[in-house]
């Protein structure tokens, strides 16, 4: 399967600002083929970046601006092949069973035990996802960036990253290590960077998408983290921005894959 995928943000940057941004797919070994092109201009000329390794195999590129700046970014990749299943390690099997800033397990232990007591691997996995699929609505601009896992279960609506948020401290409350993985998403609608979850089960780490909205075969993982607060797209590490404008695309080069949703599939 061949993707192609494509990102463009201007911002503005105040004065003495330093920026981490992970828009690139992460170079993960097994692809068959992989091209890929970062522009970052602001007045007129390139802004030096710096490369810098994430978990998981995802990339930040790091800039700093001394002076205020009007800022575009231009990134596309063209990437064939599967990506080859990463290696659970101990350190994250520990490190993604535990509460986070987004997805608060401890505190949903009793919904997570209430609702599936008894049901455990693959089928906890699947039992999550429909579950969290059928309690919230999918609704653009209904949640804010602070809102974890317990406040989408209140208020029972959210975008991607909230039903990823839930899903995942459910899994968690049922010592099922999960993390949250940005991803392009061919398919998806409306097209934007997209979040999903990925479960440690059956000795290997599976992703579900609780939204349903586009179909897990065909998604390029970006980067992963506890939570949405180790994924953002665009960050300050010092100052401040403004975001004027974000573009994304992402499409299949063929027959966009049909989705089932009970089936197993690791991110790649």
């Amino acid at each position: 399967m061949e993707r192609s995928v494509s990102a463009r943000l201007v911002f503005k940057t105040a004065a003495n600002t330093k920026v981490a941004m992970a828009v690139a797919v992460a170079r993960n070994g097994g692809y068959s083929s992989f091209e890929e092109s970062l522009s970052v201009t602001a007045g007129g000329g390139q802004v030096p970046l710096t490369e810098v390794a994430d978990h998981h195999g995802g990339r930040f590129h790091y800039m700093e601006f001394a002076d205020p700046a009007e800022v575009t970014v231009e990134y596309s990749a063209t990437v064939a092949g599967k990506a080859e299943p990463e290696e659970a390690e101990l350190a994250d099997r520990i490190r993604y069973v535990r509460p986070s800033r987004y997805a608060e397990s401890d505190r949903l232990l009793p919904t997570a035990y209430a609702e599936f007591e008894g049901v455990q691997g693959a089928g906890l996995l699947h039992a999550v996802r429909n579950w969290v699929n059928g309690e919230l609505r999918y609704l653009s601009g209904s949640s804010r960036g602070t809102d974890g896992a317990v406040e989408t279960l209140l208020s029972r609506r959210g975008v991607c990253r909230d039903f990823a948020h839930l899903a995942i401290a459910l899994l968690r409350s049922k010592d099922i290590p999960a993390r949250l993985a940005a991803v392009y998403a061919p398919g998806l609608s409306p097209m934007d960077f997209h979040a999903v979850a990925e479960a440690y089960v059956e000795g290997a780490w599976h992703v579900i998408d609780p939204t349903g909205l586009a179909p897990r075969e065909s998604m390029l993982r970006i980067t992963a983290g506890r939570d949405s607060a180790d994924t953002a797209f665009l960050s300050t590490v010092g100052g401040s921005l403004i975001l004027h404008q974000l573009q994304v695309t992402a499409v299949v080069n063929g027959v966009l894959p049909v989705e089932d949703p009970a089936r197993l599939m690791q991110l790649g």
